[in-house]
């Protein structure tokens, strides 16, 4: 099994909040300034910086300031090590459960072949 780095831990942390998962979603849809971005979330400004912050140290977001305003988006393959890791969960339970399947065949198999 490969071994993951701190980046898959900050992915998982910072995809484990509604607030930030709702980001992430809205985020996907193009970029936005963190005013509309904050505007369906009842909280104060600093508390959803702290969550931009949060998506942004993860690598799922980026951010650039233009004037007054800064803008988030998507950071291209940022979401990549996370589905890299389910791919290779996938592939081993798959494995885990054909073998289990096997087992199971053979144990019908040979309670069969008993009677």
């Amino acid at each position: 099994m490969t071994k993951h780095g701190p980046d898959l831990n900050l992915l998982f942390a910072a995809l484990s909040d509604e607030t930030r998962r709702a980001i992430v979603s809205r985020l996907a849809r193009g970029p936005a300034s963190v005013g509309e971005l904050a505007a369906s979330h009842d909280m104060a400004l600093p508390s959803f910086m702290g969550h931009i912050a949060r998506l942004e140290k993860a690598g799922l977001i980026e951010t650039a300031k233009k004037g007054r305003v800064r803008y988030c988006r998507l950071a291209v393959g940022g979401i990549k090590p996370l589905e890299h890791w389910l791919t290779e969960q996938h592939a081993i339970w798959e494995r885990r459960l054909d073998r289990f399947d096997d087992y199971v065949e053979n144990l019908a198999k040979e309670r069969s072949d008993e009677t």
